[in-house]
């Protein structure tokens, strides 16, 4: 038996790096996968997994309605909710730097992002008698860093936050919310960002006491164990996946 038998899971930025990862790990693991995202590549990742492919924008709340019912008219019904769409542009950096359109850019999809897929998705998880959310935050969550990403920052704390009140606000109700906060991963989105700049990349290792980072694997493992009944005394956590990052002091040699 797998461990996401009988589950329908609908996993947002299913396009490429995490969330591709997300939907062939889940449907290893015996879940019907929805695979949404803006991005031309989920048709790939759906027909691979044999999983539905929605393009959703998930800044957008029609958007947002139009992929859950997607999903339910196609499998019945919704058990785990993968909010993992997210952005980091180049031009998110520090306060000072940072205009005005950069930031509500990322705040859009980072945030309301989350936002818009828990209020529309959490009724569905109702009609099942309950299921499981995992909001995708980060590290940076809790650590602050001079090399700074100012409104991709605030936005992680944001989904932190509001993972947390919906855990509690809903656990009688049989949901569980956590915050998978993952440490810094080997993502086409991150190679973008640091270009070919290998003084970059050094600039954030010397603090990983592992010493590299993460493949996205290592993180889907994580939301796997949240996504199924295993976790099931786990809410509202703040599930910290980075190599150790957050418990550094001083890293080895």
């Amino acid at each position: 038996m797998g461990r996401l038998d009988g589950k329908v899971a609908v996993i947002t930025g299913a396009g490429g790096g995490m969330g591709a990862e997300a939907a062939r790990v889940f449907t290893a693991e015996g879940a019907r996968v929805v695979c949404a995202d803006v991005a031309d590549s989920v048709d790939a990742v759906a027909s691979e997994v044999g999983g539905l492919a929605v393009r959703a924008d998930v800044s957008d709340e029609g958007s947002v309605r139009a992929m859950y019912e997607a999903a339910a008219r196609e499998f019945g019904g919704i058990d785990v909710l993968y909010n993992n769409a997210g952005i980091s542009p180049a031009d998110d950096g520090g306060i000072l730097e940072t205009e005005l359109p950069a930031w509500e850019r990322v705040q859009a999809v980072n945030t309301r992002g989350v936002f818009l897929c828990c209020k529309h998705g959490i009724p569905y998880l109702l009609e099942r008698g309950g299921g499981s959310i995992i909001n995708v935050a980060s590290f940076v969550a809790l650590l602050g860093a001079a090399t700074s990403q100012i409104s991709y920052t605030a936005s992680k704390g944001a989904v932190l936050a509001l993972s947390r009140e919906l855990a509690v606000q809903f656990a009688r109700q049989g949901i569980r919310v956590n915050a998978l906060c993952p440490g810094t991963v080997e993502t086409p989105l991150l190679k973008q960002i640091w270009g070919d700049d290998p003084k970059a990349a050094q600039r954030r290792l010397v603090h990983i006491p592992i010493g590299r980072l993460a493949q996205p694997r290592e993180i889907v493992n994580a939301a796997l164990f949240l996504a199924s009944d295993e976790s099931s005394y786990v809410n509202g956590a703040t599930f910290v996946v980075d190599g150790g990052v957050t418990a550094a002091y001083v890293t080895p040699e």
